[in-house]
């Protein structure tokens, strides 16, 4: 009878820490869910020019956070050509949307998972991207040079 009431305390005193989370950063924000490598997977494959890393392209793309718990991944849309064309250099965007685009052919169309170290690995608040945040495309090659 007597260890009731050290042990029920000992009882709370564990479960309050475990609510604390671990102490390290100071954050109980979730952890950003991502793929573990860079996924390619073509949906059309296109015939003409191919890209290479140092191509400019042009391009019809959607992106979405990566969600491991809905289909396709495809969590939150955070960006969109809105079904217009894009033009930039790869040399000038994350490096896993450039590994991704590299290889494809002009008139194809590729789904890319993006792992946050080849995404944001910092974060972009601006897009409402957490650090090591996952991403995943649509993307239509349209043209190349």
């Amino acid at each position: 009878m007597n260890f009731k009431l050290p042990l029920i305390a000992a009882f709370v005193a564990a479960l309050s820490l475990t609510a604390c989370g671990s102490g390290g950063s100071g954050s109980n924000a979730p952890v950003a869910a991502s793929p573990a490598s860079l996924v390619k997977t073509d949906t059309v494959v296109g015939t003409g020019a191919e890209a290479t890393a140092t191509s400019t392209v042009n391009v019809r793309y959607t992106g979405w956070l990566y969600d491991d718990k809905v289909a396709g991944f495809k969590g939150r849309q955070f960006d969109s050509s809105n079904g217009g064309v894009v033009e930039f250099p790869l040399t000038g965007v994350v490096p896993g949307f450039a590994q991704g685009i590299a290889g494809m052919k002009v008139g194809g169309k590729r789904t890319i998972l993006i792992p946050g170290a080849l995404g944001y690995p910092n974060g972009n608040p601006g897009a409402g991207i957490a650090p090591g945040a996952g991403l995943v495309f649509d993307v239509e090659l349209v043209a190349v040079r």
